[in-house]
């Protein structure tokens, strides 16, 4: 299998992004797979502390610093075969807001990382440095809870990360402006979705317009449900699906869903992550067809 990036993301915090992103690093090294966990939450890094491990003694401020010239200076193995980390940089003020040059360089470095799988942890919230890990993925994950603040603030993150792309890719400086100007709701254009962006677009240069389709048709993110209690919480999937599909253009997908499970938060109140800790909890049994199902690039269906 060739290298792949993963990132999960989430519109809000406390949704139990980083256990899902340890947890599916722990069950990807347990497949076999060579995964290096990367916690990219700057600023708010807790990683270690899922996986019940102390603080390392090198972070990646270290990395963004200077202090270290390579990013696998600062790799800290794991209980786990064949799952390292890359702590995040929690003891760096300045980290969540790092600079241009700093986050291309971090990227790079990510990208060249000799393994399977590099997963990476995002903060919460869309600032232009979340938006773009995410973005740089191969396999872009964007988890939820069964709230209405999360499930509006997972909308707008993957609106948010769309809009990115188009304005990354946007071949002239005309179609880049009506990118920016699609960013305001209450734009004088009138644009409201990334739907009438593009026809907007090939109104006024079609081959621009064929580059954004390309964009759009290549960006697929997978949501997962978090914290599942009954059967309409596993229907949220679907609905953001829908929506994705309907207002911004997306093919999206469902990757599945995690039910609430005591058995998470006890293992964390023990500082362990649950998989280890309770293999054989509904929880950890759904992580691992969770992770199946990503590596296969499956969907749930709507039978679920």
């Amino acid at each position: 299998t060739r290298r792949q990036i993963w990132s999960i993301g989430g519109g809000k915090g406390g949704i139990g992004k980083s256990l899902l992103a340890a947890s599916v690093a722990w069950q990807l090294a347990r497949m076999g797979r060579r995964v290096v966990l990367v916690d990219a939450d700057l600023g708010g890094a807790n990683l270690h502390t899922c996986l019940g491990l102390p603080t390392p003694p090198r972070t990646l401020a270290d990395f963004i610093q200077r202090r270290v010239s390579s990013i696998e200076e600062v790799l800290t193995d794991t209980p786990a075969p064949g799952l390292r980390l890359i702590s995040g940089a929690g003891d760096l003020l300045s980290a969540a807001n790092i600079k241009h040059l700093q986050k291309v360089r971090v990227m790079n470095h990510v990208r060249a990382i000799d393994v399977d799988v590099v997963l990476i942890d995002l903060g919460a919230g869309t600032s232009y440095n979340i938006l773009d890990f995410f973005l740089l993925s191969d396999v872009s994950i964007l988890a939820v809870v069964p709230e209405p603040t999360s499930i509006e603030n997972g909308y707008r993150f993957i609106k948010s990360a769309l809009y990115r792309r188009l304005l990354a890719a946007a071949p002239t400086e005309s179609v880049r402006d009506l990118v920016e100007s699609a960013l305001d709701p209450k734009n004088p254009q009138g644009i409201r979705t990334p739907v009438d962006l593009l026809a907007r677009v090939e109104a006024e240069d079609a081959e621009s317009a064929r580059v954004l389709r390309r964009e759009v048709a290549a960006f697929q993110p997978r949501f997962v449900v978090n914290e599942v209690r009954d059967i309409a919480d596993v229907a949220i999937g679907h609905q953001l699906v829908a929506a994705c599909g309907r207002h911004l253009g997306l093919r999206a997908s469902y990757a599945g869903f995690v039910h609430h499970d005591d058995a998470v938060w006890q293992a964390v109140r023990r500082r362990r992550l649950f998989m280890s800790d309770a293999p054989t909890s509904r929880a950890a049994e759904e992580i691992r067809q969770l992770t199946r199902g990503l590596v296969k690039g499956e969907s749930l269906g709507h039978g679920y």
